[in-house]
C-alpha cells in the first residue's frame, strides 16, 4: 500500500483528500475495539465524490485511516479548536467520544512519532511539493482540502451540521476573494451554508494558508447526509444524492480555477 497518492494536474488547485483512506496495518487493526473497526469517522467517498470535477486540478491523497493518524491534525498535536471536544493526532476516542482502541492498546509516544514519520509526513510533504509547483507555474496555488463528516454528532456539535462549511480561520487562510468564490454557488444552491462556523479549517488549511505569498487554502466540511444513502453502515455513495451536490461542487473548483488563473490571487 502507498500511504499517499499523489496526481498531478497542470492547473492552480490542489484537492487535500486527508481522510477518505480505510487502510490500516493488520497489527494495528488488531489492536482497534469493535467500535474502531467501524472507523465510523471515514469521510466516505469523498474522492468519488470529487472525481473529474475540475480537469487540471492536482490531487494529493492519504489512503491510510485517521485512527492510524490525522493527517489533519499539527505534528505536536496542538488542538485546533482549545476548549472544544475534538480527536487528536493519533486518535483515542470516535467522533462520539468513545474508545476505540482495546484496553491498554492505544499508541504511546514512540509509537506516535514513528507513525507521524511513517505517514504524516510524507502526506505533507507531497502536499507542499504540489504547492511549490503549481505556485511556481501559476504564480498562485489555491489548497481546497476536502472532508465530510456525520450530520448530527452531539460529542462535537450542536443540532444539525449544514450542508456546506467553509474554513477560512476567519478569512486569514485565503483571500476574500477565494472565499466569496465558493461561497456564492453554496448559497445559490440554497443548501444550508456556513462560513467559519463550528468548522474554521484544521491543520492543513491553517498551516498552508499563506494568502500574502500567493497560497490561499480553504476547507470545505460537507455533511453527509448530502451525498450518502444513509449516515450508517454500509455508508453507501448515493448518486442521486451526490449529484446535486458535485453540480455545486463543481462550479465552486472552477471558480476558484479561473481566479487563480486571472493573476489576481499572486503575492
Amino acid at each position: 500500500m502507498t500511504p499517499v497518492e499523489v496526481v498531478e494536474g497542470d492547473g492552480p488547485v490542489v484537492l487535500g483528500l486527508p481522510h477518505g483512506g480505510t487502510w490500516l496495518p493488520d497489527s494495528v487493526t488488531a489492536r482497534l475495539n469493535e467500535n474502531g473497526r467501524r472507523l465510523a469517522d471515514t469521510d466516505w467517498h469523498i474522492a468519488r465524490l470529487y472525481e473529474g470535477l475540475l480537469p487540471g486540478a492536482t490531487l494529493v491523497r492519504a489512503h491510510f485511516h485517521r485512527y492510524l493518524i490525522d493527517a489533519n491534525r499539527a505534528p505536536d498535536d496542538g488542538s485546533l479548536y482549545p476548549g472544544q471536544n475534538t480527536t487528536g493526532l493519533c486518535p483515542v476516542t470516535d467522533f462520539d467520544g468513545v474508545p476505540i482502541w482495546a484496553e491498554g492498546q492505544a499508541p504511546g509516544g514512540d509509537e506516535i512519532a514513528d507513525r507521524r514519520a511513517a505517514f504524516h509526513a510524507p502526506y505533507h510533504a507531497a502536499l507542499q511539493a504540489q504547492v511549490d509547483r503549481v505556485k511556481a507555474r501559476h504564480g498562485a496555488a489555491v489548497v481546497y482540502d476536502c472532508h465530510s463528516i456525520r450530520s448530527v454528532i452531539p460529542f462535537l456539535f450542536d443540532g444539525e451540521l449544514p450542508v456546506f462549511n467553509i474554513g477560512t480561520n476567519g478569512g486569514e487562510t485565503c483571500a476574500l476573494a477565494v472565499t466569496e468564490a465558493v461561497r456564492h454557488p453554496c448559497d445559490a444552491s440554497g443548501l444550508p451554508t456556513v462560513l467559519d462556523g463550528r468548522f474554521r479549517g484544521g491543520w492543513t488549511t491553517r498551516h498552508y494558508g499563506r494568502p500574502g505569498e500567493g497560497v490561499h487554502a480553504v476547507q470545505m466540511e460537507i455533511a453527509q447526509r448530502a451525498y450518502l444513502a444513509a449516515e450508517a453502515a454500509p455508508w453507501s455513495y448515493d448518486p442521486a444524492r451526490a449529484g446535486r451536490l458535485r453540480a455545486v461542487l463543481g462550479p465552486v473548483l472552477a471558480a476558484l480555477d479561473r481566479l487563480a488563473r486571472s493573476g489576481a490571487l499572486c503575492c
